[in-house]
């Protein structure tokens, strides 16, 4: 009966010489194996703490874009504070996808702008019964990184409310000046469209003169691109165009 106890049988093989080729596989795959395990018990005890870091991230990044906008973030006396409502949205055909968790479509870095998920969260802010706001995340590369932010666009869904960028690794002292309060203001009241509804908004080189333009940062005019760039995507109709066609045209309730 010794023959088949696993004791004996492990005994066995720590006798033979480490040269051995049989012990020198079996080691290997207890090691894989017990590794394997380690790795796979420690993502699902660790994965509702992730979704907890990500879901609090998300509303600290949304929290701090509605402080930038006055009347909006519920600090006025006797105003009723903003409702904050999560939907995902299929991009190509803009319609809210019912039953999937926002977290799993927050941002990640695509291979270039031109490639994007099927489906990605937007930010609904409802204040005293109505549309306040609509949070888009954008994405996309600038000049030396790739570019995460915040659009909110007012009711009108062709005004801009505000545009912040919470992680990017452009050039100190020229493109990374994209998150400085005074420069990210300039975006409060652009326009995204012209009158015939054709995406406008830029970042130019020089002064502004538009009303769809925002002054460039001097020395960081390739940053200032992307950022064009990556705003035309997502506003257009690879990106939450369609979401908001229909939004605005009262197909969607928000």
């Amino acid at each position: 009966m010794d023959e088949f106890n696993p004791l004996v049988w492990w005994r066995r093989l720590l006798e033979l010489p480490n040269t051995s080729g049989l012990k020198a596989v079996v080691v290997v795959l207890l090691v894989s194996v017990t590794c394997a395990v380690i790795v796979s018990v420690t993502a699902v005890t660790l994965r509702p703490l992730q979704q907890a870091n990500l879901e609090a991230a998300r509303k600290d990044r949304i929290a701090l874009l509605l402080r930038r906008l006055p009347g909006i973030d519920g600090k006025d006396r006797g105003a009723e504070p903003p409702s904050i409502k999560t939907v995902v949205v299929d991009l190509a055909t803009g319609s809210i996808v019912e039953g999937r968790d926002p977290l799993s479509y927050e941002q990640q870095a695509p291979t270039s702008i031109d490639r994007r998920a099927q489906y990605a969260p937007i930010h609904l802010v409802r204040r005293n019964a109505e549309l306040a706001l609509v949070i888009l995340p954008v994405q996309g590369p600038g000049y030396q990184s790739m570019l995460y932010g915040y659009l909110a666009l007012e009711p009108d869904l062709n005004t801009i409310a505000a545009l912040t960028f919470y992680e990017q690794a452009e050039t100190p002292g020229l493109g990374d000046r994209i998150t400085e309060p005074g420069w990210l203001s300039k975006w409060a009241g652009t326009k995204i469209a012209d009158e015939e509804g054709n995406l406008r908004v830029a970042v130019v080189q020089g002064d502004a003169r538009r009303p769809y333009e925002v002054d460039g940062i001097s020395g960081a005019t390739r940053t200032g691109n992307g950022i064009t760039k990556l705003l035309r995507f997502w506003l257009g109709d690879s990106g939450f165009g369609p979401f908001l066609k229909r939004l605005a045209t009262g197909e969607i309730e928000p």
